[in-house]
């Protein structure tokens, strides 16, 4: 049947809002000649984004033509305030946006072992505030948050997991509470760094995939057609608990020692590289196994120590994703984290190769291009669509 009238408009507003997203301001003309529509209908729909705040007149067109130049329509940037959060076992990483993504203020704050629940609670939460009054944020509308750990599909909540600090799952209540007006959801870190890796980084090309968090921890996002799978119980990935063989014995429900995590975790790989006889210098900015693993991978010579300290490296990760590879068949693995960035080509074609003689499947083996910083845009893009499809869907009645 044809759309009503109405239900028309709000695709033809919706088709016009994400084509200014993605091509950035354009002329009434431009929106005619990209949309097929109509120049009335055109008119129509550019009055009424206009009329809402949603769009406004940002420049003139450059072109040379009779009469006046025709008007630049962009996105009101300013309409919605976006919060982005990477929260770790160590500490918490804030952004603040406006509605396109861009970024307007950011900061990070180390948070102890020793710290109490309430006041861990209170230093992440006056770090979004201290982050949005720095960008300028009356309000925010939308939060996004990354952390480690199973969400609930059912109440979108962390679960109890053993050995998270317990003012992780204490942190969406009281953002909740401390921005009542604010959207707030929390998302898996490593499910997060699959969105960015796809939407801006080493799986572009990609619709189906599997990406292998190298980093504290370890473990996998799936993305398969497009779209990511979370699992019956939000664990889907869950690959540090992959029993493997080389460690000293088997994972249990509440500790993924013995498992996949054992061989590939951070701590593991510095043990690894001591054996190796393979020393870095410390790095402020990186953690100690990611700057072990570049200073190897990044040798134009690598001597022989180091050769051999990638080689077993990779060893050990094809184990993990030979079983993702095994049983999914995504034709790509994205090595990601800092460990997975910092392993470059050099890391990737070792495992890669690895995974060519262990499996019959073609996988293409590459390395992550976001880092450690792929949580972090991953929360903020998913905020960002959450509040665009809010602010662009159809009024009310």
């Amino acid at each position: 049947m044809p759309a009503s009238p109405s239900t028309a408009r709000a695709i033809n507003d919706r088709l016009a809002l994400r084509l200014l997203q993605q091509e950035g301001p354009l002329t009434a003309g431009q929106l005619k000649q990209l949309t097929g529509l109509s120049r009335p209908t055109v008119a129509d729909l550019v009055e009424r984004l206009t009329a809402s705040g949603l769009i406004a007149v940002v420049g003139e067109s450059g072109e040379q033509r009779r009469g006046p130049n025709a008007k630049l329509y962009g996105i009101v940037a300013g309409r919605a305030h976006l919060a982005a959060l990477d929260v770790r076992t160590e500490g918490v990483s804030v952004l603040v946006s406006d509605l396109l993504g861009r970024v307007l203020a950011e900061a990070s704050a180390p948070i102890g072992d020793g710290t109490g629940t309430g006041p861990a609670v209170e230093q992440a939460v006056g770090l979004v505030e201290r982050v949005a009054k720095e960008a300028e944020a009356g309000r925010l509308h939308t939060v996004g948050i990354g952390a480690p750990g199973l969400i609930d599909p059912a109440s979108g909540e962390l679960r109890d997991s053993t050995g998270l600090p317990a003012w992780h799952r204490r942190l969406v209540a009281a953002l909740q509470e401390r921005f009542p007006e604010a959207r707030v959801s929390v998302e898996n870190e490593t499910n997060l760094a699959a969105v960015a890796e796809q939407r801006e980084g080493a799986a572009r090309d990609r619709d189906t995939f599997v990406l292998l968090w190298l980093g504290l921890g370890v473990g996998a996002a799936v993305v398969l057609d497009g779209t990511l799978r979370r699992g019956a119980s939000g664990g889907a990935g869950e690959i540090g608990f992959l029993p493997v063989p080389g460690t000293a014995g088997l994972p249990s429900a509440t500790d993924c020692d013995g498992g996949f995590h054992s061989l590939a975790a951070a701590s593991a790989i510095v043990a690894l590289a001591a054996e190796h006889g393979l020393a870095a210098p410390p790095a402020a900015h990186e953690p100690r196994a990611a700057a072990l693993v570049r200073r190897a991978a990044d040798a134009k010579d690598p001597e022989p120590a180091a050769a051999r300290f990638l080689d077993a490296l990779a060893d050990r990760i094809a184990l993990g994703a030979a079983a993702a590879v095994s049983v999914l068949d995504p034709g790509c693995v994205v090595l990601a984290g800092e460990i997975g960035r910092a392993g470059g080509d050099a890391l990737a074609a070792r495992v890669q190769d690895r995974l060519a003689r262990m499996s019959p499947l073609p996988t293409h083996v590459r390395p992550g291009t976001l880092g450690g910083g792929a949580v972090l845009r991953g929360a903020l893009l998913t905020a960002r669509d959450r509040a665009q499809d809010d602010l662009f869907a159809p009024p009310r009645k």
